[in-house]
């Protein structure tokens, strides 16, 4: 045979390359769909483990980390709510430093401020 009698059959060297490169990749990606759906642990090219297997120090370690988070959250909570009233105080009608300033100077009194239990103080 010829490499001219070759030619006649090119595209179906080529047909044929391609659907077997197709059918590897695909069973590739199914064999490793199989691993992950039943839980075996995925493999790298040189054999390195991607997924280790859940043994019993890394479900504890995953447990205790699962309760710290919550403690965590919890207290982000507490602090937004403490944040939340600070920002409530200070952004409050009656708690405008400046005004009791301005009233203070502008009172006239030569410097000299009466405190609310009836003391008397300069300023």
């Amino acid at each position: 045979m010829e490499f001219v009698d070759l030619l006649s059959y090119l595209g179906w060297i080529i047909g044929g390359a391609f659907a077997l490169g197709a059918g590897g990749i695909v069973a590739s990606i199914h064999n490793t769909r199989l691993k992950v759906k039943h839980g075996y642990p995925l493999e790298g090219m040189w054999g390195q483990s991607l997924k280790p297997g859940m043994t019993s120090d890394a479900q504890q370690r995953v447990t205790l980390l699962t309760q710290e988070n919550a403690e965590l959250r919890a207290e982000i909570g507490s602090l937004k709510d403490r944040l939340g009233n600070v920002e409530r105080i200070v952004t409050e009608e009656g708690y405008h430093l400046t005004r009791e300033i301005d009233r203070l100077r502008s009172d006239g009194s030569n410097g000299v401020v009466s405190l609310d239990d009836g003391r008397k103080e300069r300023a």
